[in-house]
């Protein structure tokens, strides 16, 4: 049998200072041969990856860092079936990593039975060309997405409050936008405050709209939150973000399936995995396109997440 190859693509940047040292010494304790790379700019892991899986032979490519870091290997590695990728969760940001459960952190720090765990074929979501493993968002979600980096580095911001301080500073801008949408039955032309397609369970710093989201079922999960008051978004916001969704089927329609397409005559932002497009039209599918993802001896991802989210008003 052919030895497996294991590959540390690291992202120096990701999250805090002390991380790097942190990983560094837990990778020096290392009992099997490995392989370090790190990143020096943006495409960096995606070019790393793409290139360690066209050598073909098995190789595992653990994408060290938060999520951008994991859709760069994810949009490297994805349709090679010689190679396996996970994520080393560095960042401050690791939504997916949080279908795993509360406890994602020490799991995937346990770099031994990270080495030597199963691996599963996950599905990838395709917007307009780029693959996402976890969740695409197109309304006021994708656009407080857009507006975290201006707070996650305040003292007091760190994970979801830096989210929050994004929600607050676009409540004041205007929660909505015109969207022409159809996914599956839901036909839908107007004010548009939410829009939101997952493929794992978390995103934006702790949000878990579809709790029951699988990342291997062969299904997009989508939800819909038309034009609302601010009261009743305030009000509303804490029950989506609890993934409390089937509890009001007249305010978030909701449909599972595997395309959702919508357009504006004015321009859109979408985040998949955390990073930012722009378009007046978008297209997200269920990707043809997969990638065998690997995780530590002892998680699982079957269960509903059970990953605290943030307190918010209800």
């Amino acid at each position: 049998m052919e030895e497996v190859r294991h590959l540390f693509i690291i992202n120096p940047v990701a999250g805090q200072a002390s991380s790097n040292a942190r990983l560094e010494e837990r990778l020096s304790r290392l009992s099997f041969p490995h392989e370090i790379v790190y990143t020096k700019g943006e495409g960096d892991a995606e070019r790393l990856s793409r290139a360690a899986a066209r050598q073909g032979g098995p190789v595992r490519i653990y994408a060290c860092g938060g999520d951008g870091t994991l859709n760069e290997v994810v949009n490297g590695a994805a349709g090679y079936e010689n190679a396996a990728i996970t994520c080393v969760p560095k960042g401050t940001g690791n939504d997916f990593l949080k279908v795993f459960g509360p406890e994602y952190r020490t799991l995937f720090y346990d770099l031994e039975a990270l080495a030597v765990g199963e691996e599963r074929a996950f599905d990838l979501i395709d917007c307009n060309g780029k693959l996402g493993i976890d969740v695409v968002c197109a309304g006021v979600d994708a656009r407080v997405a857009e507006g975290v980096h201006r707070y996650k580095n305040l003292p007091f911001a760190h994970g979801i409050g830096a989210y929050c301080l994004s929600l607050v500073e676009n409540i004041f801008k205007g929660l909505t936008r015109p969207m022409k949408i159809h996914m599956g039955p839901v036909d839908w032309e107007g004010e548009t405050a939410i829009l939101c397609v997952c493929n794992g369970r978390c995103y934006g710093g702790g949000f878990m709209p579809v709790p029951e989201a699988m990342p291997d079922d062969g299904v997009l999960d989508m939800l819909l939150v038309p034009k609302v008051s601010t009261f009743t978004f305030v009000r509303l916001v804490g029950q989506y973000a609890r993934g409390n969704y089937k509890k009001y089927p007249n305010l978030i329609l909701s449909h599972h399936g595997q395309q959702v397409t919508y357009s504006s005559d004015r321009e859109i932002i979408t985040v998949v995995d955390g990073e930012v497009m722009r378009d007046t039209c978008f297209t997200v599918r269920l990707s043809e396109k997969k990638i065998n993802f690997f995780y530590p001896v002892g998680a699982s991802y079957q269960s509903p997440c059970a990953e605290k989210v943030g307190t918010l008003s209800v």
